[in-house]
């Protein structure tokens, strides 16, 4: 695992290191990897004077530091999302300028009180609307693993960041498999949580009508479980509020996933991972249960659909209530804005219901295995310049998307949670991930598996965490 937000939290709460001095650690990360572009904005003296504070907090009020499970922890919020007070996103886009900075939302103030000391925002492509991160208006994000391929989107820049070493954890948001697809990218631990889980008030006006989510990449599974507990639960709507459901500690029946389809198929290194993934979890007793593309292409089809028309609504009614200048976006955004505006009423309800169907459809497979272990990526990640933008094919660009992470909307249209974690490096030692899928409700689960998974030590980080003593 070799060093993770948990490690520097307790190094910071033992005194081995001081928050301010983890910060300063982490400013000059920043400045070293600045290359990579995987911050977009960097306020060192919001940064610092966090720290400060919780350094003072360690010393005056050491109680109430220790309960803060990261206190201390330098991290990043993604420049799409939130907001975070003091913090001014634009979304990728030149749309906006970086000024001001909204009040924190519920989340923000969450993070906050975990102990985060945020002092920046993560690369993101314009209104995410990419699985790359790389806006016009830059920085153009890369993958630390191989910079000459991208870091994923639409959090790649926090993937990139917490890869690199930057952060040990960073905030991303989900809508089509935006924490995934950077997570799987990098090498990281990437959760979708239950549609719900996690707060999005005061304004929900960023949530896509429930598909999107918000939560973290992490370096560890530990990390990952640590944040959503920390995050998660009284969400107080617009969504029910799901209730937590105990680690299961008998046998379970894992469905099993290795084929794609002949649309878009998967390298046979990164199936290949999903068996091995399959083995180990079948050698500690649970029962394997094959499935086949039969049983998920269409919801894989409609789940593209209703993607595509939730994203595109959703951005025409923002630039209109914010009375934007859309002639300055780039074209592959102004083009999703008018696909947006041509989406009639009618076509807009059958879209509506189809997200519904395709919930139940994958409740229906809940009943005969109790989670998925699937493919995440089709591939190794792209090259740079994969996803351009500097074109108004909006199908062209859902199609590569697809291409590239063929089950990454599934989760998010369904509305159930999703984890990938590596499995395995391949020949240019990159990550092999592996997707889980389990029931609403049903994290602990995904995160039970996933730490057995990970105690299988076939993936180490290459970069350690900046300020952590080694």
């Amino acid at each position: 695992m070799q060093s993770d937000a948990t490690d520097l939290a307790a190094a910071i709460r033992h005194g081995k290191l001081s928050a301010t001095e983890a910060m300063q650690a982490s400013l000059e990360a920043a400045v070293r990897q600045a290359p990579l572009g995987a911050l977009a904005y960097v306020d060192a003296a919001m940064g610092l004077a966090s720290a400060e504070e919780r350094d003072r907090e360690r010393r005056s009020v050491p109680g109430r530091f220790s309960i803060r499970p990261f206190a201390g922890v330098p991290s990043l919020a993604k420049d799409l999302g939130g907001p975070f007070a003091g913090l001014p996103v634009t979304a990728g886009s030149r749309l906006f300028e970086r000024k001001g900075g909204e009040a924190d939302s519920d989340l923000a103030a969450r993070f906050r009180d975990a102990g985060f000391c945020l002092f920046g925002l993560t690369t993101s492509p314009e209104f995410g609307l990419s699985l790359a991160s790389e806006p016009a208006i830059g920085p153009l994000c890369r993958n630390p693993l191989d910079p000459a391929r991208t870091a994923g989107g639409s959090s790649g820049g926090a993937a990139a960041a917490v890869a690199a070493g930057i952060v040990a954890i960073a905030h991303a948001t989900d809508a089509g498999g935006s924490i995934r697809v950077p997570a799987a990218c990098c090498g990281l631990v990437g959760m979708k949580p239950t549609r719900g889980a996690i707060p999005g008030g005061p304004s929900f006006g960023n949530h896509l009508a429930g598909i999107a989510s918000e939560l973290a990449v992490c370096r560890s599974v530990r990390d990952t479980a640590l944040i959503f507990g920390s995050l998660s639960g009284n969400s107080r709507g617009p969504f029910a509020d799901p209730s937590p459901v105990d680690i299961d500690s008998g046998r379970l029946r894992i469905g099993l996933l290795i084929d794609t389809g002949s649309a878009y198929p998967t390298d046979s290194d990164r199936l290949a991972a999903v068996e091995d993934a399959a083995r180990a979890l079948e050698n500690d007793g649970h029962l394997i249960v094959p499935l086949s593309w039969t049983e998920f292409e269409g919801s894989v089809t409609s789940s593209g659909r209703v993607f595509a028309d939730i994203v595109s609504v959703n951005l025409a009614a923002f630039i209109e209530a914010a009375a934007l200048d859309e002639s300055r976006a780039e074209l592959l955004t102004q083009a999703f804005a008018a696909r947006g505006r041509g989406l009639s009423v009618t076509s807009l309800w059958n879209t509506l219901n189809e997200a519904v169907l395709v919930s139940h459809k994958l409740w229906t497979l809940f009943d005969k295995v109790d989670c998925i272990l699937m493919p995440m990526l089709s591939s190794a990640p792209l090259a740079i310049g994969s996803f351009p933008s500097d074109h108004a094919d909006t199908d062209l660009h859902l199609e590569r998307m697809a291409v590239f992470a063929p089950l990454a909307c599934l989760a998010n249209i369904s509305g159930f949670p999703a984890l990938t974690l590596p499995f395995g490096q391949d020949e240019h030692a990159l990550p092999l991930p592996v997707q889980i899928m389990a029931p609403m409700g049903r994290e602990l689960r995904l995160l039970s598996l996933a730490a057995r998974l990970e105690a299988e030590g076939r993936w180490q980080h290459r970069f350690p965490v900046a300020g952590l003593p080694s």
